[in-house]
């Protein structure tokens, strides 16, 4: 069902009517309807920010005058070793300090350890089927100051190593060059995120969480050394990466970012056919099937191929290699004329106009979308790669499903691709905020879902929206009803499997859809979304960051909604205690009495229907709860009444609609 979009506008005509006749009249009613658990003094008790804003993060929401982040370039040199399943290389770091500190040791990621068999993720996730690795070998690291080349203390622990400098990095722009050379087993089908899939023309490799990664360094807690466990994802300086891949002559290589040496590794026909797809609004072949095991499909027969990425700007950066891909492409429209390129790699398996035949329209379409309505995609090149890992997301490629078709495969390419806006250009910290990440993106997908081919997969609210299909207000009760489900604001890896979607994914969507389509209108709040979106691309905004931005640029208090949707967990259940003429009949109007039953408040709607079969809405707003458990209030009217109803679009959460409908006997 379509959720009924009020405008900034209307909120405000009922505010200037209840404001006028609201009382303190009794009203007739059960003993059962008296009984409410709601506190205003919970949900409107002032204060909310804990601290004022500062140089950092200014009170408005946006980088203070003082911000400040350290960046990360990298140049990493890997060959992958397709007989062993084994990847080896060296990672060039060049660190740049810009803090206000003198730094004494590094802390780096090292994802791969995860599939350790001690790893600590083995204890919040079950890892007793999935088997594992020996994850990272560090072979060698170095330090390297100017001309100066060290040979630095270091320690591993679970997923990070701290390196010990004999030398402080300087406060400020202070830089060293971290050299790490290391090798691993690329994990197969146990890894999720970075694995090899056999297929019939060989194998498919997913490659991520590849390189040794600087961790964080910022003003809130220092280094942010939280261990990979799995849910709570990635946090990461930006900078720019240049990188080389190794593999054997027959492979294609799809990474993020631009391919430097397309001479080298394509045959002129595939140039020819790429610089034709820019400009293409149809998807064309650059590997057809036919050619997947044509050896004239590669530029030579023998040996091995160094392909050469390079991607500015970036937090991350990740490839999937195959000798068994087709690819295909097309051009991606931006806004001011700009164009970027879409394309897809995937096996034979996959092909088909019900499959992947249509990736890479998904993934134009959805760019597009999200480029015209939210923030222009900064990336030359978008990779729909199709492999196991089933839907993961890095800057400028995603990794789908090789089965998923249609509806599906729309979905997790919409989702994945939407990622490159939260968390690769608004830089959230998933390992705290997974609902930054995983929760603004089910937000925006939503959207790209309606606007999708005249609403061919519409409406997302119907299905992935909602986990268990249905209307999504009513979908969310269950988890609002349930004592033992987490708050959103729950560290992502505290977060139990079973609610990590209705949770994470799920309610901080629907929360944000509320603000837009019942609280403070589409036009408000796409306002203030992009005011958030622009001040903190390739920054690290923080939770209050996001709720001082909205509230600054939409003209809003919203400290009520932050606490009740995102701290807490409350029910909400209005209902209508009676509703009676004031007189002898509708001439002299209506007296209605609502009540809040359960502890959270939103603004509602409430239509009166007439005998005649007219109807009139208005809006309850949300100061008629600022000091009441129950409001009353009288309404003219011109016509018999029939009925009252609260929420007629059944876009709100209440967990009890029975008592939403009062019907009035004539």
């Amino acid at each position: 069902m379509e959720i009924k979009k009020i405008s900034a506008f209307s909120l405000l005509l009922p505010v200037i009517f209840f404001s006028s006749v609201f009382s303190q009249q009794p009203s007739i009613r059960s003993a059962a309807d008296t009984i409410s658990e709601f506190r205003p003094s919970a949900i409107f008790s002032p204060l909310f920010y804990t601290s004022p804003g500062n140089e950092r993060n200014a009170s408005n929401g946006a980088p203070g005058a003082g911000y400040w982040q350290n960046r990360c370039d990298y140049r990493i040199d890997a060959v992958l070793d397709t007989v062993l399943n084994k990847l080896s290389a060296s990672d060039q770091i060049t660190y740049t300090n810009n803090s206000h500190d003198s730094l004494s040791f590094l802390w780096v990621q090292l994802d791969q350890n995860i599939y350790k068999p001690d790893a600590r993720s083995n204890f919040t996730n079950d890892s007793s089927a999935r088997g594992h690795t020996t994850g990272y070998t560090i072979d060698a690291v170095s330090i390297q100051y100017g001309n100066r080349l060290e040979n630095p203390e270091f320690i591993i622990t679970d997923t990070r190593m701290q390196v010990r400098l004999a030398h402080n990095l300087t406060p400020r722009g202070g830089q060293l060059k971290l050299l790490i050379h290391y090798h691993y087993t690329v994990p197969g089908p146990i890894g999720n995120r970075t694995d090899y899939l056999d297929t019939k023309n060989g194998k498919i490799y997913e490659i991520a969480q590849w390189f040794p990664r600087m961790c964080v360094y910022d003003e809130h807690v220092g280094w942010n050394t939280l261990p990979f466990l799995g849910s709570g994802e990635f946090f990461l300086d930006y900078g720019n990466i240049d990188y080389r891949i190794t593999v054997p002559w027959n492979m294609i290589v799809a990474g993020s970012g631009q391919l430097m040496n397309p001479g080298e590794v394509l045959t002129s026909l595939q140039v020819q056919r790429l610089e034709a797809a820019k400009n293409s609004d149809q998807t064309m072949m650059i590997r057809s099937p036919e050619e997947i095991n044509d050896p004239r499909s590669r530029p030579k027969q023998r040996g091995r191929l160094t392909w050469h990425f390079s991607m500015t700007g970036t937090r991350d950066v990740a490839f999937g290699a195959s000798s068994s891909y087709i690819w295909d492409a097309a051009a991606v429209n931006l806004p001011g004329g700009k164009k970027c390129l879409a394309m897809s790699v995937y096996p034979i398996e996959s092909e088909g106009h019900d499959a992947w035949g249509r990736a890479t329209e998904y993934l134009k379409a959805s760019i597009e979308y999200f480029s015209r309505q939210w923030f222009v995609y900064p990336y030359p090149v978008a990779v729909n790669e199709a492999g196991l890992a089933g839907g993961m997301e890095y800057p400028g490629i995603v990794f789908d499903g090789w089965k998923d078709k249609g509806k599906d495969l729309f979905g997790v390419t919409t989702h994945e691709i939407g990622h490159n806006w939260f968390p690769m250009i608004v830089g959230t910290d998933e390992r705290r905020f997974a609902w930054m990440d995983e929760g603004f993106n089910t937000f925006i997908d939503v959207y790209a879902t309606d606007d999708f081919h005249q609403g061919e997969y519409a409406p997302k609210r119907d299905a992935e929206y909602a986990p268990n299909g249905g209307n999504p207000a009513a979908e969310i009760v269950q988890t609002l009803s349930d004592p033992e489900a987490p708050v959103i604001m729950t560290a992502p890896d505290a977060i139990a499997e079973s609610s990590r979607h209705p949770v994470t994914y799920f309610k901080t969507a629907f929360g944000l859809v509320l603000l837009r389509e019942q609280i403070l209108g589409k036009d408000r709040f796409d306002y203030a979304f992009k005011k958030y979106i622009q001040s903190w691309c390739y920054k690290h905004p923080k939770p209050d960051d996001f709720f001082r931005t909205m509230e600054n640029a939409a003209g809003e208090d919203l400290s009520w909604f932050w606490k009740e949707w995102f701290f807490h967990n409350w029910e909400f259940d209005l209902a209508v205690v009676s509703a009676k003429y004031t007189g002898n009949g509708y001439a002299q109007g209506v007296d209605i009495s609502i009540i809040n039953k359960k502890q959270m408040a939103l603004p509602c709607s409430l239509e009166l229907k007439f005998t005649n079969g007219s109807s009139r809405r208005m809006v309850i707003p949300i100061e008629a709860w600022f000091h009441r458990k129950e409001i009353s209030f009288h309404a003219d009217l011109s016509s018999a009444l029939s009925s009252v109803t609260l929420d007629p679009d059944e876009a709100l959460p209440d967990c009890n609609r029975g008592n939403n409908v009062f019907t009035l006997i004539n």
